[in-house]
């Protein structure tokens, strides 16, 4: 009787990571751990916290590359499915917080909304697989409908941040499905057209977050705060930075939220615009990474996930860095991979492992 090599088989299970996207991912949290670290010193256990994250992270990412992208197929409808019953049950009789109804009590307490930056994405990608051969302007139509029932769901919590990047990660599978140019543009001047009614059901907070966009030094000891102290600190990095735990804004505690939101002020204050400059390289790989990724995929549905998510990691970059320098509105949206979370991590965890498995799955299939 023959037996088996034992590390053939473990070996499937212990090979699952893609080298590029892992040495990417390890540089970033390397970089975000020395800003966490150098910001969060002085909250007794934040920097364990951080890295019992990251190591949640990493066990989420390995589980999610060893899943076959068949499998993700056939979870798409019940995962959306359950997360609308979830925001429904949320709107009905969720719990509040500072304002807002974005959690429900099951035993322990959840955010349902943080599922949908995977599962709408999921959700699509299946819809558009299903319509792969015959693919019309009524699907594009459902698709949206698809897309807007979370999106306006948890809009109403109110949660602007979640549901801006959960519509752009549904956007994306829309636009990379084949969406026409010309509705593209139709829909971009019919949103300039909106602008005065969407003002109108914006509520008072997040048209505070705007006009403190525009005119931060109106209110510079209150909305204008974050701003202006962040706007300071990146500044205040010149070319090479102040050195690490060198940065004074952060620890005279002038930035607020410096180890979640506005991480990105403490590292630009102590690494300078050099610093900046090779971060920013990192997301650029991490995204060329997932759509070289998205490009070779064998199937639509892979190729239109990938893709999706893949563009979620440029979102969650591109406003934070927008609002911690001045461009953007403070929408609470955490910087990939650097924001001490853990809700945030085991999602960006969750994405990079699928876009593994993909790859992973279109070398099996090839060999």
């Amino acid at each position: 009787m023959n037996k088996r090599n034992p590390w053939l088989v473990i070996k499937p299970y212990l090979t699952v990571f893609d080298g590029a996207l892992a040495l990417i991912i390890f540089l970033i949290l390397a970089a975000g751990s020395v800003a966490v670290y150098s910001a969060g010193y002085d909250f007794a256990g934040r920097f364990e916290d951080h890295m019992r994250n990251i190591l949640i992270a990493f066990v989420v990412m390995w589980v999610a590359a060893i899943i076959p992208p068949q499998t993700l197929m056939r979870i798409a409808v019940p995962l959306y499915v359950t997360g609308v019953a979830l925001l429904v049950a949320v709107a009905m009789f969720g719990l509040i917080k500072k304002g807002a109804r974005r959690w429900i009590d099951l035993g322990v307490v959840v955010q349902p909304s943080e599922l949908f930056k995977i599962a709408v994405p999921l959700m699509l990608a299946w819809f558009f697989q299903k319509r792969e051969e015959t693919r019309n302007w009524r699907d594009f139509s459902l698709a949206a409908i698809l897309l807007l029932i979370p999106v306006v769901l948890i809009m109403r919590q109110p949660d602007l941040g979640t549901a801006l990047l959960v519509f752009a990660a549904g956007f994306s599978v829309i636009f990379l499905a084949g969406l026409s140019w010309k509705v593209l543009a139709t829909l971009f001047f019919g949103m300039l057209a909106s602008m005065p009614i969407a003002w109108g059901l914006l509520h008072d907070y997040q048209r505070n977050r705007v006009m403190t966009l525009i005119d931060p030094t109106s209110d510079p000891l209150g909305k204008g705060f974050h701003i202006i102290q962040s706007t300071i600190a990146i500044g205040s990095g010149g070319l090479t930075g102040k050195g690490w735990l060198n940065g004074t804004q952060s620890h005279l505690e002038f930035i607020p939220e410096r180890t979640t939101d506005f991480v990105f002020a403490v590292y630009s204050e102590e690494f300078g615009l050099l610093g900046n400059g090779i971060l920013l390289l990192l997301y650029l790989a991490l995204i060329a990474r997932g759509l070289y990724i998205s490009a070779h995929a064998p199937t639509l549905f892979t190729r239109l996930l990938a893709g999706a998510l893949s563009l979620m990691f440029f979102t969650y970059a591109f406003v934070n860095m927008g609002m911690v320098s001045g461009i953007l509105p403070v929408v609470g949206v955490p910087l990939p991979f650097m924001s001490y979370g853990g809700t945030a991590f085991v999602t960006l965890g969750l994405g990079v492992g699928i876009l593994m498995s993909i790859q992973r799955h279109r070398k099996l299939i090839q060999t």
